[in-house]
């Protein structure tokens, strides 16, 4: 009786299945992000990549810990923490489709001259998509997918909603997150009371904000702040 001819595929018939596999999950994965971007148009995100790894940090030592975050509409958020946080972190965000390639180019030349990586060049939207939906691990891979979510968010959502939700999601301390919670946690009013000083303050801790958490007297923190009260009435806002 014939024995059944068994038929082997090539590592090469191997190597495409596998590249398809990828591709599919690589679609899948962006269709779920997609989803969740388009209701959020008009839905607010319970919590963010950022905040599920906050909170895991922070039940490390503490199982019981929890995170400080409250929503709060745009309207309720005081301009001053509007104009601060547009003065420091993107001074185009109303001009731009989610990039700042002048930003981008001059952050990349910064780092070359340091020899490390001290400046990001990344505008309002591409912390939002960061915050949303990524880790705080620096990869390539990374940015590719912060770069897909950012142009997902400009096509979907106007800039007014953007800077709300990064308003009300943001780090801004060891398991502080959002304007409402910041405002509360560092000087005892609503974000609707910020002041300039206060809101420069925020503003500037944006970058690192778990190590001014701790240290809110730095001299680095202080001469930003200082800038930054300066720049704020030049800041456009949604």
């Amino acid at each position: 009786m014939p024995q059944p001819i068994v038929k082997k595929h090539s590592f090469g018939w191997w190597f495409g299945r596998i590249v398809l596999a990828i591709l599919l999950l690589f679609l899948v994965w962006n269709l779920w992000i997609f989803g969740h971007v388009w209701w959020w148009k008009d839905h607010n995100p319970d919590d963010t990549a950022f905040m599920e790894e906050g909170l895991a940090r922070l039940q490390q030592t503490d199982p019981q810990a929890e995170l400080r975050h409250k929503w709060v509409p745009y309207s309720q958020i005081s301009p001053n923490l509007k104009r601060a946080l547009v003065a420091s972190e993107d001074a185009k965000f109303l001009d731009h489709d989610g990039f700042d390639w002048e930003g981008i180019q001059a952050a990349w030349e910064k780092n070359l001259k340091k020899g490390r990586i001290v400046a990001g060049g990344s505008t309002i939207s591409q912390q939002l998509a960061k915050n949303l939906f990524l880790s705080s691990r620096r990869t390539p891979w990374r940015k590719l997918e912060e770069a897909i979510i950012t142009v997902m968010l400009e096509q979907m959502l106007d800039k007014r909603r953007i800077f709300e939700i990064y308003l009300n999601v943001i780090e801004w301390g060891n398991g502080i997150y959002g304007a409402e919670a910041a405002s509360r946690y560092y000087f005892r009013t609503g974000a609707a009371n910020l002041g300039v000083g206060q809101a420069a303050k925020l503003a500037a801790m944006v970058p690192d904000p778990r190590y001014y958490d701790t240290h809110r007297n730095d001299r680095r923190l202080l001469r930003k702040t200082s800038i930054i009260a300066r720049r704020m009435p030049y800041a456009d806002i949604p």
